[in-house]
């Protein structure tokens, strides 16, 4: 259980094991169904020594809706050419199957039996198919996967025994930012060299990472550290020599081949016996790509030289800034005013090839136009096993500086001499750009395929090549799947022939393949790029309702809801092991002529209609609730549990989120507003990035829409976040993180736990309203921006539990003053300083009315307020 915020050491370990067991109790009354949920209790470390607690809770029994008397059967054993359909003699073929019950009834129903159903086109649902429920059979476990299950038989290609003993590097820290905790870091004493701390480090079964600091290290002379997390990801540094146990990272060769040629054409991931396999890589990941090295796993970024972006490679960038006077969002005077994009250019590597971030005048924190680096040169032993004999496959991960995103690219030539690879296709998996990469690790090379549980594909001789994690050949009764399909239920119509009244209900979807090199665009003016697929892709619905569903090891994303939908709902569902975000809804409006999401359709008016949101071509009303998500993001490191763009009135309530490694619940964009966040509790976020928290949002972009009041509108409906338990145990920010111009939220009634400040607007936010809401050791209450008058902040009724004795930055006085009265601040001194004076001092001016100082309270006391504000 990690808390990586500055303010961690202040923060009583009474206090952290109390937060965590009411976040037990708080997750399974949302989610009754999941009994005494392992998984959360796992994710809180209930487990450990220090804060412990019983699994406890069953869950309830569940009651299904009868079975129609005249639906229709599926079964994998059965047959489509003999069957009929009926209980006793079903079809094989799900299609087959959903066909055939437009002729039968308006509301049939298609009956999933147990078994793994493995389709091999994409199932293919339209308006005639409105009505239609397709649900799993009562009792049974149902799968439908989008994987190709491969005949295999091994045969030895490198079985070789462990080497024994330290590998040891010079000029390396593995222990690089760490506080001995003995946890993940632990102090072996002090040693006059390398070789002792090597000693040190074998002498105990715990140790298998050391670094020595030598005597010029200051504060840290000749102090030998152990790693006890298992993550070795070096950083090159003077005066620092580290090693690892030779047989646990570089343990000996179980690879194993198997011809599958003529099965498959390529193999973007393997499944064994459900669980994923993890691409030849380097560094490699101990736990495998299913497990989160935080920071680890990675080539730092100073163990490379970056090839500057090509500028010239696609040629010009054709500006757009809409001037309308009736468009000028005057609510904001810092640069957020007015709709800007840019079309081409460096944007081309989008489709469509469009950006705020190519406009003329970006703006918000760190901005300037988008643009990534063109290749990578590796230093002198930062990938070990150069140089590679063939890169075709190669991919390069690439951390944007800041981890704001990751980027991947393809190899587009690579010189053996100078160690240069020149980048292919790519980089368009983020929408804020650099000129140089951050942290990277390579994947898909086969001389990177050294570690158990690994495996690569050679797609020129049809081998398939395992490093298999056990003992002698993999079994023969292993199930092996490849992933094939990106999308596994594709239901489209329009606004004018939606597909309605659908619904989908207890089974499991699986093996989906990745998406993550195919087309992205960037919706709007967050950081975000998307990738419009899902392994359920929702267009032109109404009424579309998933229910009582699995999503499960899905490459890409588990649910698109793209473009023109109304009151579509996922509602007690779980999701994990997600590639990419767990659900995304993403509307359109006319930026570009043509938008390969609509194809065969030209596009009017554009790029002028790109501020208008009023034309219905985007998401409304998508509740997702009583869902769990977890372990997102496995790929595509710029993923939420749930991420909106051009999309509004959503409804996000009773969900337990946890374990992503970026920010929670994300809104990209204001468009429309009206959505409301509640009663939910997400933690564990930010496990990889550098910012951010449980939710976040920006608001760059102005458009035009109805959502306010049903007239056209530049300015957005209030959005509600309340009675949410959010807990910023991973990233320095805040629980509810609004940047760049966010405005209208009405945060409240909220247990926010943790994070460098309870409340922020930042970069031209405005009308932001933080009230009755408890902070649990936050550094300080607030940080917030320069507004108009009639736009200010609001920041009052709340309690703040603060490691910090200052409330924080605001507008003390003067136009766009911020509202701040009746809070309740403590503190470890039992004062608090604002707007440079005393609390009782800046009183006596007039500010901050009502409120009240005193020392810190105990932790049975916070732990009450929170069960009040969050109605437990």
């Amino acid at each position: 259980w990690p808390m990586r915020a500055p303010h961690a050491n202040d923060v009583p370990a009474s206090f952290d094991c109390g937060v965590r067991k009411l976040a037990y109790e708080f997750g399974k009354s949302k989610l009754p169904r999941q009994g005494s949920f392992e998984s959360l209790w796992y994710a809180l470390d209930l487990n450990s020594a220090d804060c412990h607690t019983e699994l406890s809770g069953e869950a309830p029994e569940r009651k299904y809706d009868p079975i129609p008397a005249d639906a229709i059967f599926v079964s994998p054993e059965g047959d489509d050419t003999l069957g009929n359909g009926e209980r006793g003699s079903p079809f094989r073929s799900i299609q087959l199957a959903i066909d055939a019950a437009t002729f039968k009834s308006r509301t049939a129903t298609v009956v999933l039996r147990g078994g793994t159903h493995y389709i091999q086109e994409t199932l293919m649902l339209t308006a005639r198919h409105s009505g239609l429920t397709l649900r799993g059979h009562p009792g049974e476990n149902v799968v439908v996967s989008g994987g190709k299950r491969l005949k295999v038989e091994w045969t030895p290609y490198n079985v070789t025994q462990p080497p024994v003993g330290f590998t040891v590097l010079q000029k390396q820290n593995a222990v690089f930012g760490g506080t001995i905790d003995n946890k993940s870091f632990a102090l072996l004493g002090r040693f006059d060299s390398a070789a002792e701390c090597e000693s040190a480090c074998a002498g105990k079964a715990s140790c298998t990472i050391f670094t020595w600091h030598d005597e010029k290290q200051g504060s840290f002379s000749r102090q030998c550290w152990s790693r006890l997390d298992g993550v070795w990801s070096p950083k090159a540094q003077e005066g620092h020599v580290s090693g690892y146990n030779t047989s646990v990272y570089s343990p000996g060769m179980n690879i194993w081949v198997a011809s599958i040629k003529g099965q498959v054409d390529k193999v973007p991931g393997l499944q064994l016996d459900g669980a994923r396999a993890t691409r030849a890589r380097y560094p490699n990941i101990p736990g495998g790509i299913e497990t989160s090295c935080g920071y680890g796993c990675m080539v730092s970024s100073d163990q490379a030289n970056w090839t500057p972006p090509n500028f010239n490679k696609y040629g010009n960038v054709t500006f757009y800034t809409d001037h309308v006077p009736a468009h000028e969002r005057n609510t904001t005077d810092f640069g957020f005013e007015n709709y800007m994009i840019g079309v081409n250019g460096l944007c081309s590597v989008y489709d469509p090839p469009v950006s705020y971030w190519c406009s003329e005048h970006p703006s918000g924190g760190g901005a300037f136009a988008f643009r990534t680096p063109s290749g990578i040169t590796p230093t002198q032993g930062a990938l070990p096993n150069m140089p590679y004999k063939d890169v075709d496959q190669a991919i390069f991960f690439v951390w944007r500086p800041a981890r704001w995103a990751n980027w991947m690219f393809e190899v587009g030539s690579y010189d053996t001499t100078t160690g240069n690879f020149t980048f292919g296709k790519g980089g368009n998996q983020g929408a804020r750009g650099s000129n140089s990469g951050g942290d990277f690790f390579v994947e898909n090379v086969f001389e990177e395929l050294d570690y158990p549980g690994e495996f690569f594909f050679d797609e020129k001789t049809g081998d398939l090549y395992l490093n298999f994690n056990g003992t002698g050949a993999p079994p023969t009764e292993m199930t092996v799947v490849a992933p094939q399909l990106q999308v596994l239920l594709n239901a489209s119509g329009s606004q004018w022939e939606p597909v309605h009244d659908v619904t989908i209900q207890d089974h499991t979807y699986t093996a989906s393949a990745y998406t993550y090199m195919e087309r992205h665009g960037v919706p709007s003016a967050g950081d975000w790029a998307l990738d419009r697929f899902g392994a359920l892709f929702l267009q032109g619905t109404e009424g579309f309702h998933v229910d009582h569903c699995n999503f499960e090891r899905l490459d890409g994303n588990g649910v698109m809801v793209s473009g023109y939908n109304r009151n579509a709902t996922v509602s007690n569902s779980d999701f994990a092991f997600i590639g990419g975000n767990a659900v995304a809804s993403w509307g359109y409006t006319n930026e570009t002529t043509t938008d390969p999401g609509r194809p065969g359709l030209t596009l009017a008016n554009a790029p002028a209609a790109g501020v208008d949101g009023t034309d219905g071509e985007h998401p409304m009303y998508t509740t997702v609730t009583q869902c769990s998500a977890r372990e997102v993001g496995l790929y595509e490191k710029q993923s939420s549990f749930f991420v909106q763009a051009k999309t509004a009135a959503s409804v996000i309530t009773g969900n337990v989120f946890f374990n992503g490694p970026r920010a929670g619940i994300n809104a990209n964009d204001g468009f429309g507003g009206g959505d409301e966040i509640g009663h939910n509790l997400v933690f564990s976020t930010c496990r990889e990035s550098g910012d951010h928290g449980p939710f976040n949002s920006w608001d760059r972009q102005p458009f035009l829409t109805t959502v306010r009041d049903g007239s056209p509108s530049m300015i957005m409906q209030w959005r509600e976040i309340h009675h949410n338990f959010f807990i910023d145990n991973y990233s320095p920010q805040e629980d509810v993180d609004n940047d760049d111009g966010s405005c209208y939220y009405h945060t409240h009634d909220n247990f926010l736990v943790y994070g460098g400040q309870g409340m922020k607007n930042d970069f031209g936010g405005h009308d932001n309203h933080h009230y009755n809401n408890v902070y649990g050791y936050v550094g300080q209450g607030l940080g917030v921006c320069s507004q108009l008058d009639g736009h200010q902040d609001f920041f009052y009724n709340n309690k703040l539990v603060m490691t910090g004795t200052d409330v924080g930055g605001f507008t003390c006085s003067g136009a766009g003053q911020t509202v701040v009265h009746d809070n309740q601040y403590f503190t470890p001194t039992g004062k608090v300083s604002e707007c440079k004076q005393d609390l009782a001092d800046w009183q006596k001016a007039g500010g901050d009315k009502g409120s009240s100082v005193a020392g810190l309270p105990a932790d049975e006391t916070i732990l009450g307020w929170a069960k009040d504000v969050l109605q437990m």
